[in-house]
C-alpha cells in the first residue's frame, strides 16, 4: 500500500469528501484525516492509503495545487522514514573500552573501624 498526504482541503471535509476527491483515481484502503487531540476540531490534512501505485501517482497528478472550497491541495506521496533501532544502554556500557561511564558507580575507599 503506498500512503498520501493529502493537505489544504476545508475543515469541515469528512472522510467521505476526501473518498470522493481521492478514490475518482485509485482503489482506498484507509483514511484518516488529523484532528487536534482536545477539540477533535479537523487540522486541514489526512493520509490516505492506497491500494497501488498507479493510482497514488494518479491522485496525486490530478489533485495536487487544485482548489477546493476555496482553498488548494496540497497532495503527495509520503516517504516513510526509516525508524532507528532502540538504543541499548547496557551493551554502550560494556563497550566503552575499560573507560569509566558517568552511569557507573564510583566506589569509595573503605573507612578503618
Amino acid at each position: 500500500m503506498i500512503k498520501i498526504f493529502v493537505g489544504g482541503f476545508p475543515l469541515d471535509f469528512t472522510e467521505l469528501d476526501i473518498a470522493m476527491l481521492v478514490g475518482l483515481h485509485g482503489d482506498i484502503s484507509t483514511i484518516k484525516i488529523v484532528r487536534d487531540k482536545k477539540t477533535r476540531i479537523c487540522k486541514g490534512y489526512a493520509f490516505v492509503e492506497m491500494l497501488s501505485q498507479e493510482g497514488a501517482d494518479r491522485a496525486v497528478e490530478a489533485l495536487d495545487g487544485t482548489e477546493v472550497g476555496g482553498r488548494q491541495l496540497n497532495v503527495k506521496i509520503r516517504e516513510d522514514k526509516p525508524v532507528p533501532p532502540p538504543k541499548n544502554y547496557s551493551s554502550n556500557m560494556r563497550s566503552s573500552g575499560g573507560s569509566s561511564s558517568s552511569f557507573e558507580k564510583k566506589k569509595r575507599p573503605r573507612r578503618p573501624i
